[in-house]
């Protein structure tokens, strides 16, 4: 489905005009990628989060946490972030301007195929006023170059699998297609990695060398055995987080979509390895998901399939019944907070971009005039995180399940002559004893073949300077049958992970629209749950008449928790209107002087500008039905209301 021309000039300067979010610092010349928010941005990222909370939180009896941003170097060494959280980056040696490779190629190669539509006599898609000026700075104008058609269908394929290269292999795709720098032409470094951590250190000494936290879902983790007691032990069980988190940006762009501090609600729902069903999936199953499956992306294609997250479970499309669950439970929250499903897809992970631990990973992307833009991710991680951090610290991050029926396991047991392994390594014994017994039944496995072939094992203990020699008679590594009354396991963990900035920011262009008889009226039509504020009170005029009422109105309002502003101004009526229509007011409540009368007064919707009529308490309780996360439609909430009609706006 193509998407619909968004003039972009003109939403972010209303979004700039009416303060839903601005540049950070902006008068010290600001920052790229920090943002401030104003207050309707303000409520409307509140009130997301308030759906979100509900919607998962409370409905699914999570065990929602609270961590530190601060992190120590060793948490995120551990997790991996500190040799693997990068992307690829590229330097201009003669102006010094640095890129990130994977949006350079794209950006061009995309600059390259609107050229050869142009020289076809094709429509290409315009591109609004201010991302005009900034991609001609990029990729200076737009060249009407006619392409070999098996040079489009090429581009199209690089295109399609553009988040599945390596830097290596995106450094070959420059070499390939001659991509310089576009503004200059001059050549471009090889891709290199850059760790998106912001470093810090921790105390005045600067001896704890520490991270602000890339994501919020370490601090789960490592609390995993207090949430487990706060469940009373029971498995399955979810923990969530919603906070700030920081990425140190190579190029910041896009507005909200790539920013250097961003707020996070993350969920990591801890399940049994063996057994991956959801009580709840049958009540999803029938929900109906735009998939579109990693095989079809290695193919060089974007096509969705439209099946129910049954069949795609069925199948074996989705990994298991609570990925499953999740995404079709992430669709309804989505679809809930104003996303226009037809521009809502799920994106597969490709087997060279999933990470080595994870069995199945999905994206809901969402169509803006950016392009597709990855909001959610879900992501089996198996039981990677917590076996990590159990290693490196010792400590054990497991569930144990006593057994109905006893179970004879046979396994690999490491057993010390203590007498003679303690004189020999000393010091160094215990560290040697907690390395031989963290061992993995694999690992064992090839010390036991290793000892019995050579007489001797040799092994490498972080903290013991030289490699250790462990002779026979000091060791046995053998294979034991037991009975076992308790199962111990490590969960395997699902974690469904939302960027809230860029869900805003889709929301917005999903629901903006200009009214058709002037071109200088634009609508945020969001969902009355989302919006910043829910009613706006309109007297006629400034006569004091109508000020009792106007303050009785707001006082009912707040007593009833909904959001309501005053527009006394001197203005029109469809003037004020229209400025609230600006902010996503979905509803207007107008006081003239048949309401001092007889307390009646005018309800106005704000995408139909339809309007009834009503007595106080009516209105009051019809706008209370219409605001709330079981909000009814305006037919619903107005049935008995009297229809108006007033004046045109």
């Amino acid at each position: 489905m193509s998407v619909p021309t968004i003039d972009r000039d003109y939403l972010d300067g209303l979004l700039k005009r009416r303060f839903f979010f601005a540049p950070a610092f902006d008068i010290y010349g600001g920052v790229s990628g920090l943002y401030d928010y104003g207050p309707p941005g303000c409520a409307l990222q509140a009130n997301v989060i308030d759906v979100w909370r509900k919607h998962f939180v409370l409905e699914e009896d999570m065990l929602e946490v609270d961590c530190t941003m601060l992190t120590p170097y060793e948490v995120l060494k551990t997790s991996g972030h500190v040799d693997k959280f990068a992307d690829w980056m590229c330097r201009d040696p003669a102006t010094g301007e640095i890129f990130r490779v994977d949006h350079l190629v794209e950006e061009v190669l995309e600059s390259r195929l609107k050229g050869n539509k142009e020289a076809r006599g094709e429509t290409a898609e315009p591109i609004a006023g201010a991302e005009e000026k900034k991609r001609k700075k990029k990729v200076k104008e737009i060249k009407a170059v006619k392409l070999d058609d098996a040079v489009v269908a090429e581009y199209e394929a690089v295109l399609a699998k553009i988040d599945g290269y390596s830097g290596p292999e995106l450094g070959g795709l420059m070499q390939k297609y001659n991509i310089v720098n576009p503004a200059t032409g001059g050549p471009l470094s090889e891709p290199l990695e850059f760790n998106l951590m912001f470093e810090t250190a921790i105390g005045p000494s600067g001896h704890l060398k520490g991270y602000l936290r890339p994501e919020t879902a370490q601090g789960q983790f490592l609390n995993f055995n207090k949430l487990l007691e706060s469940n009373n032990t029971k498995m399955p069980f979810a923990s969530a987080s919603i906070g700030k988190s920081f990425r140190n940006e190579i190029s910041p762009r896009s507005g909200l979509l790539r920013v250097r501090e961003f707020l996070m609600a993350e969920i990591e729902h801890f399940v049994d390895p063996h057994d991956k069903s959801h009580p709840r999936f049958p009540d999803v199953a029938d929900t109906k998901l735009r998939l579109l499956s990693k095989g079809t992306q290695q193919e060089g294609r974007t096509e969705v399939t439209e099946i129910t997250i049954g069949e795609a479970v069925q199948t074996g499309l989705v990994d298991n019944e609570t990925l499953g669950y999740f995404l079709a439970r992430i669709y309804m929250f989505l679809i809930k907070v104003g996303v226009d499903h037809h521009r809502l897809r799920f994106r597969q992970h490709m087997s060279n971009e999933m990470a080595h631990y994870a069995a199945d990973c999905w994206d809901a992307e969402l169509q803006t005039s950016y392009g597709w833009i990855e909001c959610v991710g879900c992501a089996d991680r198996s039981a990677y995180d917590l076996t990590v951090h159990s290693n490196r610290t010792n400590e054990k991050l497991v569930v144990r399940q006593t057994l109905a029926e006893p179970l004879t396991v046979e396994a690999f047991e490491v057993e010390l002559d203590k007498k003679k392994f303690g004189p020999k390594f000393k010091k160094d014994g215990k560290k040697i004893e907690q390395f031989l017994t963290s061992r993995t039944q694999c690992e064992l496995e090839d010390l036991a073949n290793e000892l019995s072939d050579k007489l001797k094992i040799i092994v490498d203990v972080e903290g013991v300077g030289a490699s250790v020699e462990i002779e026979k008679d000091i060791i046995s590594i053998e294979k034991k049958t037991r009975q076992e009354y308790v199962r111990e396991y490590t969960p395997n963990v699902i974690e469904p992970s939302f960027g809230i900035g860029r869900i805003l920011y889709s929301l917005i262009e999903h629901n903006f629209w200009i009214r058709p008889e002037s071109d200088q009226r634009a609508v945020l039509s969001f969902p009355p749950v989302i919006a910043p504020t829910k009613v706006l009170l309109v007297p006629l005029s400034n006569n004091e008449a109508f000020e009792p009422m106007i303050n009785e109105l707001s006082r009912l309002l707040r007593r009833a928790g909904i959001p309501a502003k005053v527009d006394d101004s001197s203005a029109t009526i469809g003037r004020r209107y229209a400025r609230n229509d600006e902010l996503g007011t979905p509803f207007g409540v107008t006081v003239d002087f048949q309401s001092v009368q007889d307390r009646t007064v005018t309800l106005r919707e704000r995408d139909s500008t339809k309007q009834v009529r009503g007595t106080v308490e009516e209105v009051i309780d019809a706008v209370r039905r219409m605001v709330g996360q079981d909000a009814v439609s305006w037919q619903e909430g107005t049935k008995g209301l009297a229809s108006f009609d007033a004046a045109s706006e």
